[in-house]
């Protein structure tokens, strides 16, 4: 593994604790009935997206699903305009006719999250044959859970870049649940990065996705890969949602038992035990840093709650005939 500086792991350290901190402060403004619409959150996925947009450039283009937050944080978006787009405020990111699950920035690289399962893995194809045909390096990622490795336009999308040799990342998030479904369930075979590999013949991965850097590891090389030509890549990043579907999922369908088991295995608690081992950070540094992001987030709650909202007019804004 490479050498990084202490800066850039108390970088990721952040990213993913504003992540965490803005789900967890989600959640309460729903069950307080404060914030409107429905939301689908990644509590315990911060590693995932973080790792691999931590490998990615600025004018690299990354797709997402309805469980979108943590994809937008990580990619550059701010609070801000996240919270505002969840508020329905017309100074959202997509000026509040997106909502939770449809969160993105074109001027910062993502795409309007797409909340078909599936449905952004064609279109990621799209965007990195349109890479290609311009001959740049830009590469295009593609985030995903395991359910979506059963529908057509997975296997489409991923067809077309094998062939194409296309720069596009395919990131599985596999969390062991479609829904409330267990991947034992709905597959023989498990391994799906080892499916992958042997039925599309790209390079495919399975990595440790709650540790960041194991994660960051494998993002930089399959990044490396698709601007160098050689691409795509598919990378299945095994990981677990602490939460439920959405906000109104209790997943009682996951075991006491396993919950437990993935909760000693929570990204964040691991990277910090690495931060104090390394002597980069302590306890009261952690601390320090948490209490930043709460203030941040709390003033952005105030904010939002005062942004301005939709008029009638807006019904007939960036309508393409």
């Amino acid at each position: 593994m490479r050498q990084y500086t202490p800066e850039f792991l108390l970088d990721l350290y952040k990213r993913m604790l504003r992540i965490r901190q803005f789900e967890d402060g989600v959640k309460f403004l729903f069950l307080e009935g404060i914030m409107p619409g429905t939301i689908h959150q990644c509590q315990g996925q911060e590693a995932t997206a973080v790792g691999v947009c931590a490998a990615l450039r600025d004018d690299d283009f990354i797709s997402s699903t309805f469980r979108g937050h943590g994809h937008a944080l990580a990619k550059g978006l701010g609070v801000q305009e996240l919270l505002d787009e969840l508020f329905g405020a017309t100074t959202g990111c997509c000026k509040g006719k997106g909502g939770s699950m449809h969160v993105g920035n074109m001027a910062k690289g993502m795409i309007p999250g797409i909340a078909i399962v599936a449905g952004g893995i064609p279109v990621t194809a799209g965007m990195a044959l349109g890479f290609k045909m311009r001959k740049t390096d830009r590469v295009a990622v593609s985030f995903f859970g395991d359910g979506a490795v059963a529908e057509g336009a997975f296997h489409e999308g991923v067809n077309m870049a094998a062939i194409w040799d296309l720069p596009a990342v395919f990131v599985c998030e596999n969390n062991n649940y479609g829904a409330s479904t267990h991947i034992t369930k709905v597959m023989r075979d498990t391994n799906i990065a080892r499916r992958v590999g042997a039925c599309y013949g790209i390079r495919a991965q399975q990595v440790d996705g709650n540790d960041v850097l194991a994660v960051h590891e494998a993002a930089l090389a399959a990044v490396d890969q698709c601007r160098n030509g050689s691409g795509p890549v598919f990378l299945e990043l095994l990981t677990y949602r602490l939460t439920g579907h959405s906000r109104r999922d209790p997943a009682h369908y996951q075991p006491k038992e396993e919950r437990a088991a993935w909760a000693k295995k929570d990204p964040l608690l691991r990277f910090a035990d690495l931060l104090k081992e390394q002597g980069i950070a302590g306890d009261a540094e952690l601390e320090a840093i948490s209490e930043e992001l709460t203030r941040q987030f709390d003033e952005a709650v105030a904010a939002a709650r005062q942004a301005p909202q939709p008029t009638i007019d807006d019904l007939t804004t960036d309508v393409f005939v």
